[in-house]
């Protein structure tokens, strides 16, 4: 990568001073003042010489903030590093940050660091490897401060002090019993508030919100939304404190969730990187277009009955994509509406229907004023600049601005009962809709334009 191109002026004078510092200690002191972020995007227009000084420079500690922020080329830069310092490093790291580092490097390596760790922490990354992706268990991290409810105020202040040189995550602490089971949280204002006289158990939120470790991501993130906390615990079945999950974490997570059904809106299985092989990208998007060429050729094959029409009236195929645009819009909106509504888990069937209606409503009255407005402007232009008979003119337009009204008021329709029917029968409605509403909606246009122009122009006035 050419130092040229970079953009951020933090990114370029992270890279000045790594390569023109000599000094670790002088180094260190430098890259005080810079994002974390900054420098692991600095990374990459490093040769591997000047990755080691800076790691050198920083320590383990800075080090393991920096990776937490790498989203490509983990493996070579831990490659670049003896696996005991690796395993320092990895230590120093948040642990959801740590897994989310370890799955993205080779399996054997990923054992050798994790074998060289301290055993309290490796068996806490473990545990959040053991859950499936989709479980709230895998977002968990361990960083945050736990006392114990028979504390009084002072010892709980004394062991806030001694866990917060480890764990940045304060803003809300948790209590738990002598079996870990969990008892409550304890905001931090009200214990440095609290005076030395007062019971610490007497501070502790008994009914603060808890999530359960095997519970899954995409039910919860409504929930968990509509709590607005910083932090929130994971417990086990049985009441055990396991992990927190964080404010960030659910930013991430929803942030994947929309790349995610945004991709699957185009027909793919999985957002898809700028690093994806080649092959692994055709592999995710034939299986659609393949089915998408047999429908597509359906569509074609209807417009071929209608081939007397065209050669007739020539002049129609020029508003058939018209049509179909517009077709596929209204679609489009309508199922952007739809699966953002079947985000709630607790819309009843009512609603769901009310919804339909609402969506129908607004399709057929879109369709109606643009139907009027294409009957008047594009008849005048067929009169005007194509000089064709007044009567012809007007006859074309109404066509097409009959055939925008029903195709409008069909594919609002479409665009909302589809993915409902999808999500009833547990289909993700993200990943069937939007390929499929959209060759559905250019069927229905296409029947309705060239079937009312067949009827209207050449069985009824003989154009």
């Amino acid at each position: 990568m050419n130092f040229e191109d970079i953009q951020n002026n933090n990114i370029r004078e992270i890279i000045r001073l790594i390569r023109e510092t000599k000094s670790a200690k002088i180094l260190s002191i430098a890259l005080e003042d810079f994002h974390d972020s900054d420098i692991s995007d600095a990374l990459a227009y490093l040769s591997a010489e000047e990755r080691k000084h800076l790691y050198k420079a920083v320590g383990p500690e800075r080090v393991g903030e920096i990776f937490s922020y790498l989203k490509y080329d983990v493996d070579k830069y831990i490659s670049e590093i003896n696996i005991n310092e690796a395993a320092r490093i990895v230590e120093e790291m948040d642990t959801d940050d740590a897994v989310d580092l370890l799955d993205q490097i080779d399996d054997r390596v990923e054992e050798q660091i994790l074998d060289k760790m301290d055993d309290k922490v490796e068996d806490e990354i473990r545990l959040i490897q053991s859950y499936d992706s989709d479980e709230l268990g895998s977002l968990m991290t361990t960083n945050f401060i736990k006392l114990n409810i028979y504390y009084t105020v002072k010892q709980a202040m004394r062991e806030l002090i001694k866990q917060s040189e480890d764990n940045d995550n304060i803003d809300m602490l948790y209590v738990v019993d002598n079996n870990n089971l969990f008892c409550g949280a304890v905001d931090l204002r009200d214990l440095i508030k609290a005076r030395e006289s007062d019971k610490f158990n007497e501070l502790v939120i008994t009914s603060y919100p808890v999530l359960n470790d095997h519970d899954k991501i995409s039910e919860c993130l409504e929930e968990i939304r509509d709590y607005s906390e910083n932090s929130l615990p994971v417990l086990d079945k049985d009441q055990h404190l396991l992990g927190v999950i964080t404010a960030t974490d659910i930013i991430e997570t929803v942030d994947e969730e929309i790349s995610d059904d945004y991709a699957k809106l185009g027909g793919l299985s999985s957002e898809e990187d700028l690093n994806e092989p080649l092959l692994a990208s055709m592999r995710k998007r034939l299986p659609w277009l393949a089915a998408l060429l047999v429908l597509g050729i359906g569509v074609s094959a209807v417009v071929g009955i209608f081939e007397d029409v065209v050669k007739e009236i020539a002049i129609i195929v020029c508003f058939q994509s018209l049509v179909l645009d517009m077709a596929g819009n209204v679609g489009t909106q309508s199922l952007a509406v739809t699966i953002r509504v079947l985000m709630d888990e607790k819309i009843s069937a009512r609603e769901k229907l009310k919804l339909v209606l609402k969506e129908v409503r607004v399709g057929f009255f879109n369709g109606l004023l643009l139907g009027t407005i294409s009957f008047v402007f594009i008849g005048l232009y067929i009169f005007l600049l194509k000089n064709y008979p007044v009567t012809f003119a007007f006859a074309v337009s109404a066509c097409v601005g009959f055939a925008l009204l029903t195709a409008m008021l069909v594919s609002s329709l479409v665009g909302t009962v589809v993915p409902i029917v999808f999500d009833r029968i547990h289909v993700d409605p993200a990943v069937a809709s939007g390929p499929f509403i959209t060759t559905i909606n250019d069927l229905v246009a296409v029947v309705t334009y060239y079937g009312l122009s067949w009827f209207l122009l050449l069985n009824v006035m003989h154009l």
